[in-house]
């Protein structure tokens, strides 16, 4: 089989012994589950049912909570066999830095990352979310932070000072609701410097608006 994806659909701390997720196909008891970052395997009493018993911590990953409608994957062992690796957090090698996964379902602030590590803060639902951001702090330099939308929706950022510190004008991108949409942003210096390869061609579907 393919690995599957769903969400959760209630929060899960630290200490919970099962996931409830929002469509349980594709899980079966031994399968192996990311949620966020931490790998999990699915409990061998597992028969049916959205109420997933996982083992938690796997493949060296941490213990941690995870919000409401955060990412979930899961699969057989063989579906994971090429993808394990580059999905734990120990083994996220990107110029010496771990990648942390934060997923947001609700309007609000995203988090600024931690210093040492980079941030990937995926934007969940198909309805548009307004989001802020504040600037990073001067030991974030070199810092990378991506921002996913897991959804067709017209999700805003509002980054204080502009992007690139361009000031008034530049401080609201909105997402195009004709694809999944992202942008990648650098701090550098307090600034969160927008770092997008020029394209060419037809981008109207996949676009961020700045205003």
């Amino acid at each position: 089989m393919a690995l599957v994806h769903t969400t959760v659909s209630a929060a899960v701390t630290a200490a919970d012994t099962s996931i409830t997720v929002a469509s349980a196909t594709g899980f079966s008891a031994g399968y192996i589950v990311r949620v966020g970052d931490e790998m999990m395997r699915v409990g061998g009493a597992y028969t049916s049912g959205t109420i997933i018993p996982v083992i938690r911590g796997q493949e060296g990953t941490l213990v941690v909570a995870h919000a409401v409608t955060t990412g979930v994957v899961c699969g057989t062992a063989a579906d994971w066999a090429s993808n394990v690796g580059a999905q734990t957090a120990v083994q996220y090698p990107l110029a010496g830095k771990a990648r942390r996964i934060t997923t947001y379902g609700a309007a609000g602030a995203i988090s600024l990352p931690t210093a040492g590590t980079d941030e990937v803060a995926v934007i969940n639902g198909g309805s548009a979310l307004a989001m802020t951001l504040a600037l990073p702090t001067k030991d974030l330099d070199g810092t990378i932070l991506f921002v996913i939308g897991d959804g067709k929706a017209a999700h805003s950022l509002t980054v204080a000072s502009g992007f690139g510190g361009a000031s008034t004008g530049y401080t609201v991108g909105t997402f195009d609701t004709n694809a999944q949409c992202g942008i990648m942003l650098m701090a550098l210096n307090s600034i969160w410097v927008p770092c997008n390869s020029p394209l060419s061609g037809t981008l109207t579907g996949m676009d961020i608006a700045v205003a």
